[in-house]
């Protein structure tokens, strides 16, 4: 159910004052400086008065209930489902959005508006739009209907930081897992201050170019590769999913350096290369034809990756988890549904090799 309230500004976390009026937002790395009256570059949170707040806590645009390898993870708890939501807002501008009435929205009616009043009219009335959620709601639904997992999703989550770290401090303390997917533009002091409670991380490697992360998102490469290593090197459970776009960056080049970064920093983490399907800014671009996504499992298998993935496309072998040892088929998929799990204790059925992930 959808309910109509005021505007609701919960104070943030994850910011420094700057001066009287100014400040500065830490929660991701773009370090946004925000004057009075405004928001960074998210569109939610907003320096009111010389504090920053967060404008979307407790206000879920989108809810699921989703199988997790719709996240997609792999080799996290297969064939569970997890509870999905997320706000409106976003730190990204990514032209091929597939949520971009969510994720862009905020920014769009702030462009629109004339004034600052007007501004947080238009910013009340969007925000508004979504169910009311809070926390505690979220952990109890999931203990009700033994869902043993949260997925902070649909748009960048580390945007909404005070109303996921209640919830994943609370679902911690409940036996509930708590998993990010995300674009990797977490600022490291939130890495620090959710790891805690954060179990699993799909993160999205858009491109290994600086420029495509310039022109098409809006942001930057760098900060996304230090989230890869920083999550891996904290323990958090970490798969990295690819959209492969036609003439962006689906050339043996672009694959390749990424294959070479993710088995840097582990041979263990899961790649996840998927379709792209027309859409938002880039609608007249051509869908992924098949071969190109064999093209990218098969690179990124010659780096040395072990596990290997398609995405959005109908491809049972190359959606399967084979023990690296003996190649013996352990789970088995259709889609998102499993149709064979064989793991156990994080084992190969066959030949007893680890296979890594959490399991249990």
């Amino acid at each position: 159910m959808l309910k109509k309230k005021k505007l609701v500004l919960s104070k943030a976390k994850l910011y420094e004052k700057i001066g009287q009026d100014q400040v500065k937002c830490i929660a991701c790395a773009h370090y946004c400086r925000i004057v009075e009256g405004r928001t960074g570059v998210c569109g939610v949170r907003m320096n009111y008065q010389g504090d920053l707040y967060l404008m979307v806590y407790g206000k879920a645009s989108a809810v699921n209930i989703d199988p997790i390898e719709k996240k997609p993870l792999f080799h996290f708890l297969p064939g569970t489902e997890i509870f999905s939501f997320g706000t409106v807002g976003c730190n990204f501008a990514c032209d091929f959005c597939q949520n971009w009435d969510l994720s862009q929205s905020a920014k769009e009616v702030q462009k629109k508006a004339k004034d600052k009043d007007e501004r947080m009219l238009r910013l009340g009335k969007l925000v508004d739009y979504g169910q009311e959620l809070p926390p505690h709601e979220i952990v109890k639904y999931c203990l009700k209907n033994k869902i043993p997992s949260i997925a902070y999703t649909y748009n960048e989550p580390v945007i909404f930081f005070e109303y996921l770290y209640d919830t994943a401090k609370l679902a911690h303390s409940e036996g509930v897992k708590n998993i990010f997917v995300s674009n990797g533009y977490e600022s490291e002091e939130a890495m620090n201050k959710i790891h805690p409670y954060l179990d699993a991380m799909n993160v999205d490697l858009k491109s290994f170019n600086e420029e495509f992360y310039n022109k098409t998102c809006k942001a930057h490469l760098e900060p996304v590769l230090k989230t890869i290593k920083r999550a891996h090197d904290m323990g958090i459970w970490i798969e990295v999913t690819t959209l492969v776009i036609p003439g962006e960056n689906d050339s043996d080049e672009e694959l390749e350096s990424i294959a070479k970064f993710i088995a840097d920093v582990s041979t263990s983490v899961p790649w996840h290369v998927t379709a792209f399907t027309p859409n938002y800014k880039m609608d007249q671009k051509p869908s992924t034809p098949p071969e190109s996504l064999q093209k990218a499992y098969k690179i990124g298998k010659s780096a040395g990756l072990k596990y290997v993935y398609t995405g959005n496309v109908f491809d049972n072998e190359c959606q399967n988890t084979y023990c690296p040892n003996c190649n013996h088929m352990n789970i088995g998929r259709d889609w998102h549904s499993v149709t064979k799990n064989e793991i156990g204790q994080g084992k190969c059925s066959k030949c007893g090799a680890d296979i890594e992930g959490v399991w249990q």
